[in-house]
């Protein structure tokens, strides 16, 4: 899809209500997520972090939206796919301002270039303890990325008329960090198995896009 045709219709989404927690499920590796995610609530421990969903045009005026393959190292994101974003720091005023400057950080693109449309369903991680909120933003720039040399392996560019196709819904046998060789959802885009909360997120994205293009 073009880019101005998108921005058109996205620009809707500022007034949409959230498809939410119905949609995360329908990705999510684990059956107990809604009452881990209330224990991690009732407990207040959880860490804090805020992600983009950052929507661009190409080179060619078509619509793309960016992921990233983290590096490898030890914890349990590791050599996974997800958005640019993380942790909440005290110099940020909201999780929007980390939203932005996470991104700006790890894949370059100047967080006064984007416009942050929609804040979407905050989404809990039960394996490393975190509530992440998530943002809708889009750039009306076709962006120069830079990866950060120590937290991203690859950039990921994704049209969005690959992402909407429903052939990319995929069904994978993983190891995870709390189970062995189980079958969870996921998406296989641009040759990279996307599974877990970033899956999960990408649930409500397309739900709203389905909607709205």
């Amino acid at each position: 899809m073009e880019f101005t045709e998108f921005l058109n219709k996205a620009l809707k989404v500022t007034k949409m209500e959230l498809p939410g927690e119905d949609f995360h499920l329908k990705m999510a590796p684990i059956e107990r997520l809604l009452e881990l995610k209330t224990i991690a609530r009732d407990k207040n421990t959880a860490k804090k972090a805020a992600v983009l969903v950052l929507f661009y045009p190409s080179e060619t005026g078509k619509t793309q939206l960016i992921l990233i393959l983290r590096k490898t190292y030890k914890g349990v994101h590791s050599n996974q796919v997800g958005f640019p974003g993380g942790k909440y720091e005290e110099g940020d005023t909201t999780y929007q301002d980390t939203a932005l400057r996470e991104t700006e950080e790890e894949v370059g693109v100047s967080r006064d270039s984007v416009s942050v449309l929609k804040e979407l369903t905050e989404i809990y991680i039960p394996p490393s303890n975190f509530f992440v909120q998530p943002y809708f933003a889009v750039t009306k720039e076709t962006p120069l990325f830079v990866a950060q040399e120590d937290e991203v392996e690859a950039l990921i560019e994704v049209d969005l008329d690959h992402f909407m196709d429903d052939a990319v819904i995929i069904s994978k046998t993983l190891t995870t960090s709390y189970a062995k060789a189980i079958a969870v959802p996921a998406y296989f885009i641009n040759g990279h198995v996307v599974w877990g909360a970033t899956a999960m997120m990408l649930s409500e994205v397309r739900e709203m896009l389905r909607q709205l293009l």
